[in-house]
Order: C-alpha cells, then structure tokens, then sequence
C-alpha cells in the first residue's frame, strides 16, 4: 500500500511540473512594436531661464506612444543629459503614468537639472533629451530619437539647512499673535543649536515657535531648563517670564534644552539714524548702502525685505559711513566681527541687531 502512495505522488509531481513548463511556453512574448519619440519641442530650442519666473511652465514636452505586442500600462520618464553624454548620469525632469504623452516643465525644474549637469550660471550650455518607456516588471524602451537644447541657467536656490525660532508672547512685540511680524532670534554663526536675542521686552511672558501661523514646535520653560512642544498635541510648555520692562539677553540652546536670560544695560547704547548694507554683493556695490527699516517696537533692530544679492562680500555700517560697521565671518548668522560677511547670490529677507552686532541672513527664492 505504501509503494502505491508513493507512486501516485510521483506520478502528481511530473505532472504539475509537465503543466508548469506548458504555461510558461503558452505565455504570451511581450515585444516592442514602437519606441517613443519627442513630438515638440522642436530640437534646437534656446532657453534663458529667468529666476523672477522660476515656477512658470519654460516648455511642454509630448511624444509619440510606445507600443508593446500585449496591451500594457505605460510609465514614461523624461529625461536630461549634457550633449554627448550617454544617459549613465542622466537627471529625470519628470515621469508620467497610465499612458499620458506630455508633461510640462517648469523653469526651476529645468534650472536644477542643469545646474545638477554642472551647468553653470549665467552660461548657455547643450543638453540631450529622451523619452523612455517602461512597464510592470521592468521592460524598458530606450527612444529611438532624441532632442538637443540649449539650456542658460539662473542661480540655484542656496542650501540653507537651519532653523529660525521667533518669539510670541505679551513681551514682544507681536503679542500672542503668532504671525504678527514676530521677532526673530539671531542663530550663532559657529553653533546651529545656539540662538540669542538682546533687546527690549516688555513686563509679561513669551515662548518660541518655529514656524510662523503654528503653535508648534515650540519651546517654553521656567527656571532655565527649556521645554519642548513638538506637536499641537504635546503639552504646552510653561512662558518664560519678563518680571519688568527693559532689555534683556535671552540666550537658548535646542540641544542642551537650557536657556538664560539676563538684564541688559543699554543705557550707554547709540541709536542710529539709519543703518544699511553695503559691499560687492549689494546693488549698489561699496559706493553706498542699501537703507535698512527701524523697529518701532525696539529700536536697535533693523530688517531689510526680501532683497537681491550678488556673490560677493558685505557688511552693515551706521549713518551711510565708516565711522561704525558690523561684519562677521560666517553665511546667514553671526557677528561681532570687522570681517566682510561671505554671501552667495541668492534673495534674502536679513535682520540686524546693533546692540551685539548679532545678524540672520535667510535666503528667500
């Protein structure tokens, strides 16, 4: 009986193997028919990108449909490449599902992939485009066509991995509003987790928000520990308090979660007619500056709006002359420096404190 069993599983076996074997030869073979082309642009398109129309469509790419012997879903990919180059290092401007054959492309979205190419500023440069085919599984189509473009790039956006931390509260000047022109604390040029403040402060109570319209993140505390508020949903932290009008230096560390905060004599301290910006990354170069706008609120503060600057240098100088001027060594924060201050071209909303010499420049683009 048992010599029986076994030969009836045997027997099971060769036949779900025989049967395996005519599925995959009865399988339908998947072949392309047509590779896709670029229908428009035309090759030979010249693109001047212009910063001030950054999220503005430059142009819009359609081709011809990628047929396969089976009907398929279709994943298209749009891509770039420098004149020549053989799409090993390609950038993808952009993909399209379901079988759709056009897309368009923005002016930063082609500015990047230029400038990511090794496109420089400001320079005209050619690029090589495709469109690819792909569906389920992995079958690519490569185009049997391509365009070439001439591409003149702007100034990227520059890298700013930091946080700004503002100040809300009944001390301040925004009140418990928080999107109401809040002060913003200045970051340490060599610490990212160190901010300060030294200004005035009115009797009453504050805390410190991240983003501007949230109640959180946030940071409060008592005693000189700070305490975190991640979510709207985390307990809300104790306000740190201002126990009578006047100055005050406030200094916190995210990292070390502790705080100080101290009176501040400013009795000795100048108030400046105008302070402005000056040097080769200024509009108006070293020859004269660029008025900055006095806080009502606390008037050794001073913030320019969102303002273009060129590589170069520049520093912050008193009453449109050399007799006082700030620098600082550091991009975006710092002080307390005769240095020129680096810049990279970009647009920037800045702020300055004339009390410590304390800056934030933020790029905006």
């Amino acid at each position: 009986m048992k010599n029986i069993y076994k030969i009836l599983i045997a027997f099971i076996g060769v036949l779900a193997v025989s049967c395996n074997s005519d599925d995959v030869d009865n399988r339908p073979v998947l072949n392309a028919v047509s590779t896709p082309e670029i229908t428009a642009p035309t090759t030979g398109q010249n693109y001047v990108l212009d910063v001030e129309k950054a999220s503005e469509e430059v142009a819009k790419f359609t081709w011809s449909a990628a047929e396969y012997s089976t009907d398929v879903s279709v994943k298209y990919s749009l891509l770039i490449d420098k004149k020549g180059g053989d799409f090993t290092n390609a950038k993808t401007l952009a993909t399209t599902t379901n079988g759709i054959k056009e897309i368009s492309v923005l002016a930063k979205e082609l500015n990047q992939a230029a400038i990511d190419l090794g496109g420089q500023p400001e320079v005209a440069a050619m690029y090589d485009i495709k469109i690819t085919s792909n569906i389920s599984g992995g079958f690519t189509q490569v185009a049997k066509g391509l365009i070439s473009i001439t591409v003149t790039p702007y100034t990227g956006k520059v890298p700013y991995n930091f946080n700004d931390w503002y100040l809300v509260g009944d001390a301040t000047v925004s009140g418990w509003d928080n999107n109401k022109g809040n002060q913003i604390l200045f970051r340490s040029g060599t610490n990212a987790n160190e901010y300060v403040f030294t200004g005035f402060f009115k009797k009453g109570y504050f805390k410190a928000i991240k983003n501007l319209g949230n109640w959180a993140p946030m940071y409060g505390g008592s005693g000189g520990s700070l305490a975190y508020r991640g979510t709207d949903s985390d307990p809300d932290p104790a306000s740190i308090e201002i126990p009578a009008d006047g100055y005050y230096k406030f200094k916190m560390d995210v990292q070390k979660l502790s705080y100080t905060l101290e009176a501040y004599d400013a009795s000795a301290a100048v108030n400046y007619l105008t302070v402005g910006i000056i040097g080769s990354s200024t509009a108006k170069g070293w020859d004269a500056s660029t008025a900055m706008v006095k806080s009502t609120f606390n008037g050794h503060i001073w913030t320019l709006g969102i303002t273009s600057l060129n590589d170069g240098e520049m520093k912050f100088r008193a009453n449109d002359a050399w007799d006082v001027s700030w620098g600082g060594k550091t991009p975006f924060s710092g002080g307390g420096t005769g240095d020129n201050i680096p810049v990279s071209k970009s647009k920037y909303v800045i702020y300055f404190n004339d009390l410590d010499g304390s800056y934030l420049m933020i790029p905006n683009q």
